[in-house]
């Protein structure tokens, strides 16, 4: 991330040297744009460039051009650059030196595990939540997508420098589990009457009811607490099997347990943000843009979900959170504004709380999913069927705004095709030429050598092997995690083309030693890239 970092510095100087210089008219009250350093979309411009002159354009009503060969003359480019060119409309643009690109290998396998982590979240603490399904159910194909997202979030803020806790809100309190533990009393006791919730998961849980809740004291009321806390355990069961390990699950009803969804309540009494109308009690949710007033408690003096969501925003910043990140699903647009108007009435920086918002999924082929009915597809169906590394990797493949049809027949395949065996056997591939005799006689570490890597296809792969710290520090930024398999499918199809270009072990040690440290730093990239979306990588396959 370094030579990005040193290019946006190396330009914002050349701008302010050519201001006082008077090559570039900058009104003295004008607010000057942060450089912008992004990677050429064709290798043949370069491996960095800017659009730093056309963003003065507006400011210095100066052709982009003219302004691009100003800030040229007044550049001083940082170690590692090669070349630097102007290119129409007004871009400039950079090339690294080869000789300088290959000495980077040495910088990968020295950090590791640890490359790719920056230090520009450093200090923050960020509450994740993710999935927190109601325990009503089997945890499903929708609820596995939040989950998949919210996790790759999470290792890519903590690889970000941030404290991250990866928290599960279980919904324990309401109509949703008496409807449920009525629907199981029904089942185990072959009572007629209106089930809430239907299917062959209710009819399990049934006959698994233990004889002495059935027969105990308000058998109706035990079943239920029995049943949904048995699911929970099923969750937690299933949440493990995908390797995805909550650091907290917090429950709703202790909060009304607690005091503090009343707490919360009183909490924005006193600043003035509650009323009395119709017997119920309201927040004035529209003081903070919401397009109507909510109710907090109902006149029947019962306490709505909404108001336990505000006591649980309260707990965690009261739990010392600097951000709150809420990963949900495509019915939720509606609580945005009324959770961020909680977050101000209660005295909190609205913008600490953040909603990332996944669209639907569906299964190829076609599937409906609906808990209560009983007709959907399981996560544990579909892990075992295709494995948790293709679950996870193909989930987190597409961006979380837009709709995902997962074709396990793909997920299935052990072929080029299936983009996780495509990375994943890249990084088995890289293990097995380390694993050879004359590769396992060379000293691991390749020292000066990696000088010798100026081959195009060595350096078409280092150049990628390099922009992982980018591509961690840029997702965790935006809140994006699908550019990390990518990134890692990408870098796969490099090291495919260094293969096969360029033979590893050679009759010239220190050639072999160079290309043999550049197999290695390959295979950590992978690695630390896979780890990064919960994948693991295989040494054989």
């Amino acid at each position: 991330m370094a030579i990005r970092d040193d290019l946006r510095a190396a330009i914002d100087e050349a701008v302010r040297g050519a201001v006082e210089r008077g090559d570039l008219a900058v009104p003295a009250d004008a607010v000057r744009p942060v450089p912008t350093i992004e990677r050429p979309a064709h290798a043949e411009h370069g491996d960095y460039a800017t659009n730093a002159a056309m963003q003065l354009a507006p400011l210095t009503r100066q052709s982009p051009l003219a302004i691009a060969e100003i800030l040229v003359r007044h550049l001083s480019a940082p170690p590692g650059v090669g070349a630097t060119t102007v290119e129409r409309p007004g871009f400039i643009n950079w090339r690294l030196d080869p000789t300088w690109l290959a000495g980077r290998v040495n910088e990968i396998l020295a950090a590791g595990a640890t490359w790719g982590h920056t230090t520009g979240l450093g200090g923050q603490r960020i509450n994740v939540e993710y999935i927190s399904a109601n325990p009503t159910g089997p945890l499903h194909l929708g609820n596995g997508r939040g989950g998949f997202i919210g996790d790759a979030l999470a290792n890519l803020l903590a690889a970000s420098g941030a404290t991250v806790t990866r928290e599960y809100y279980v919904n324990d309190y309401g109509t949703q589990i008496r409807d449920f533990g009525q629907s199981v009393y029904l089942a185990r006791t072959g009572q007629s009457g209106e089930a809430g919730y239907k299917g062959e998961y209710i009819t399990r849980l049934a006959a698994e009811v233990p004889d002495e809740i059935l027969g105990g004291v308000n058998p109706l009321e035990t079943i239920g607490e029995w049943a949904w806390n048995r699911v929970l355990d099923d969750i937690r069961r299933t949440l493990a099997s995908l390797h995805m390990a909550m650091d907290v699950y917090s429950s709703e009803r202790a909060l009304h347990e607690a005091g503090k969804v009343s707490a919360a309540v009183e909490q924005l009494r006193a600043a003035g943000h509650v009323f009395e109308e119709e017997g119920a009690t309201w927040f004035r949710s529209t003081t903070f843009g919401d397009d109507k007033d909510r109710v907090l408690i109902r006149s029947n003096g019962q306490p709505t979900y909404f108001a336990a969501d505000v006591a649980y925003l309260l707990e965690k910043f009261e739990r010392g959170f600097d951000h709150l990140i809420y990963i949900l699903g495509p019915d939720h647009h509606g609580a945005i504004a009324r959770w961020k108007g909680a977050a101000a009435g209660l005295g909190h920086d609205p913008d600490a709380v953040e909603f990332i918002i996944y669209q639907h999924v569906s299964l190829a082929g076609g599937a409906s999913m609906s808990k209560r009915e009983g007709t959907f597809v399981t996560l544990d169906e579909l892990v075992a069927d295709v494995g948790p590394d293709a679950t996870r990797f193909l989930f987190t493949l597409r961006s979380a705004n837009q709709h995902l049809e997962f074709n396990p027949e793909l997920a299935r395949q052990e072929s080029a095709e299936n983009p996780v065996y495509y990375v994943q056997y890249a990084h088995a591939r890289c293990s097995s030429i380390l694993r050879q005799p004359t590769a396992m006689e060379v000293a691991e570490d390749p020292g000066d050598a990696t000088a010798r890597l100026v081959h195009p296809a060595e350096q078409a792969l280092i150049g990628h092997l390099l922009r992982l710290p980018e591509v961690v520090a840029d997702s965790a930024a935006r809140r994006e995690t699908h550019e990390v398999p990518r990134y890692a499918m990408e870098a796969a199809s490099l090291f495919n083309q260094f293969y096969r270009d360029c033979r590893v072990l050679t009759d010239d040690a220190p050639l072999t030693a160079a290309r043999l440290g550049l197999v290695r730093a390959t295979r950590q990239v992978l690695a630390n890239a896979l780890a990064l979306v919960g994948v693991s990588a295989p040494d054989t396959m």
